[in-house]
């Protein structure tokens, strides 16, 4: 072979090598690191520390940052609890400028990479029957519900904190005159005093 028949090649190689690094480049996520963190420190000083997964769910993840970011969370509670299946918290105290219904990104609303499975320590977006209602409210699993896979927007698991978890299950609850009677009315206060992204 030529020398340059081989010079040809090496040129065309380095082309499509730069090609593919532009091309990886422009899809590469907006986040510095590859699953942003997030920390809910809870008024008793109990600290869950969540990692995200924009793989899964992007949209979602970054409306909980931004959320997080705003400081919307702080001062709101875990206002429905069942232990062994989810602590749901995340509701505002009055309407706010914040929050805005983003798209149900999970595969019955046709959004098919999201294969994040709702187990234990699994976060997730609680919606209206409306797929594409999720705003700020979200739940954290406390056992595994394989019946939730695919109908909810999960978006990142807890990596530190299952103790705070545990505490939060085992808060005593009243029945819930919002559902149905369901045995989920937390009998006192689990306020969050401070969410913060440690890591984006």
């Amino acid at each position: 072979m030529s020398r340059k028949i081989i010079t040809k090649l090496i040129s065309i190689f380095l082309l499509v090598a730069t090609l593919v690094t532009m091309t990886a480049g422009c899809s590469k996520s907006k986040y510095s690191v590859e699953h942003p963190k997030v920390q809910i420190e809870m008024e008793d000083g109990g600290i869950m520390v969540l990692e995200l997964y924009p793989e899964y769910a992007p949209k979602t993840v970054d409306n909980f940052i931004n959320l997080v970011e705003n400081g919307f969370y702080d001062g709101l509670t875990f206002h429905r609890i069942i232990k062994g299946f989810m602590i749901q918290g995340g509701a505002p105290n009055s309407d706010s400028p914040d929050v805005k219904a983003i798209k149900g990104e999970f595969a019955s609303n046709g959004f098919s990479k999201n294969t994040l499975k709702h187990t234990r320590g699994v976060i997730s977006m609680a919606r209206t029957p409306d797929k594409d209602s999720a705003t700020s409210q979200f739940f954290i699993m406390h056992g595994d519900a394989p019946s939730l896979d695919g109908d909810y927007a999960a978006f990142g698991k807890l990596i530190e904190g299952e103790d705070v978890l545990d505490k939060i299950a085992d808060t005593p609850v009243d029945p819930n005159p919002y559902m149905s009677g369901e045995l989920s009315l937390p009998k006192e206060e689990v306020k969050i005093k401070k969410a913060t992204v440690l890591e984006k």
